[in-house]
């Protein structure tokens, strides 16, 4: 298989992954932890361009950051929004979560602490996890009600990699989560959402090509 090939059926799963809503004022900003600093720059630029009222950011020590990080994700990604002019008093941190699921809860539990029942929420993630974090969200966040946007940092595919996300990591990973799109649902993690023929076949390709890295094992 070539490289251009494989490099159109990963497009194909990366823009499977985008959900493409629009940006609009939402009461709160929720910026997701992970070793892809832009996001943490992005989440910030929405804050400054007046998307949230504050700026709430989750993430302990992940499988990916555990080894690179020397402090929680939340505390790095707010060094970044506080360096961009984010006032320090409209941050929220948690600062625990080593997955999606407890970015979820820990978070909820940290604004519930402060009697913050936000009605709408722009989360904020990497372009390849857009779709599975809007399905865990809408499955897991307490408040049924919530208005929930996700958006990602504005980078195009062929942009994307760099020396510590290379094109391989990431390809592992946005195969990774098509399969826990797939499969979670029945394990009451997310909402259930359709996978269109194409997509999944560009999956089993690239499976089949050793990009079965970042996979759950069965039974998980």
């Amino acid at each position: 298989m070539s490289n251009e090939t494989i490099d159109e059926l990963a497009k194909t799963i990366w823009d499977y992954h985008h959900l493409h809503q629009p940006l609009k004022k939402c009461d709160a900003i929720l910026a997701l932890g992970s070793s892809d600093l832009r996001v943490g720059e992005y989440a910030a630029q929405l804050f400054l361009d007046g998307y949230g009222d504050c700026l709430v950011i989750s993430g302990g020590l992940g499988r990916y950051t555990k080894d690179r990080f020397h402090k929680p994700e939340a505390e790095i990604f707010a060094d970044i929004a506080l360096g961009k002019g984010v006032p320090r008093e409209k941050t929220i941190l948690e600062t625990e979560a080593t997955n999606t699921g407890q970015n979820i809860t820990l978070t909820h539990k940290v604004l519930e602490k402060r009697s913050a029942h936000p009605a709408s929420l722009l989360v904020v993630t990497k372009p390849y996890m857009e779709r599975r974090i809007f399905a865990t969200f809408k499955k897991q966040w307490p408040d049924k009600h919530t208005e929930l946007l996700v958006s990602s940092p504005p980078i195009a595919y062929d942009d994307y990699f760099t020396k510590e996300l290379p094109k391989d990591f990431v390809i592992n990973v946005m195969v990774g989560d098509l399969q826990r799109i797939k499969e979670y649902p029945k394990l009451g993690f997310q909402i259930e959402q359709a996978i269109p023929d194409n997509v999944w076949q560009a999956f089993e390709q690239l499976v089949a090509k050793g990009y079965d890295k970042a996979l759950v094992k069965e039974g998980m």
